[in-house]
């Protein structure tokens, strides 16, 4: 029994921690990743606060959807 509570506490831990969603750390070197593959060299990638992307593209988004990340052609 006691190892069956275990398993659950366990696993409730692990859903909570993918429900958190990538670090915008992460999904960035992803992203850049890409960028980099198709030739682009002047560019900058930055993790703002959700709806604050005034000046630039959203490529991605990060920690559970409350951050973007925005692509800047420069």
């Amino acid at each position: 029994m006691k190892k069956f509570l275990l398993a659950v506490g366990l696993l409730s831990i692990a859903g909570t921690a993918m429900a958190a969603g990538k670090s915008c750390d992460d999904v960035k070197a992803d992203i850049d990743a890409k960028i980099k593959a198709k030739g682009v060299s002047s560019y900058t990638l930055e993790a703002v606060d959700k709806g604050s992307a005034a000046d630039g593209k959203v490529v991605g988004t990060c920690e559970g959807g409350t951050k973007e990340i925005v692509y800047k052609r420069g």
